[in-house]
């Protein structure tokens, strides 16, 4: 029981700050901020899926969207750093 209320507080958490992140892309429009609203977004769904696979995460697709989410963020931070090298 109490695992999954901390599942459900860290899903929240992830949420809540997925949609900080996509305030600022609201107000930017700067696609680094996207990637991490998703990734963050991603995180909160892996949560999910851990407590509905009987908190055990030794399932692979709960590393899978895992591995997802930080492959935005990698992908989102390369692509952030080759615009600003274009830019010089």
């Amino acid at each position: 029981m109490l695992m999954q209320i901390l599942a459900g507080a860290i899903t929240m958490g992830s949420w809540a700050i997925a949609l900080f992140f996509l305030r600022f892309w609201r107000r930017t429009q700067d696609r680094l901020f996207s990637y991490f609203a998703l990734a963050f977004f991603l995180f909160g769904v892996e949560r999910l899926v851990m407590v509905w696979s009987a908190g055990t995460e030794s399932q692979a697709y709960v590393y899978l969207i895992r591995l997802a989410a930080f492959i935005l963020i990698v992908i989102g931070i390369v692509i952030k750093n080759r615009s600003r090298k274009a830019g010089n």
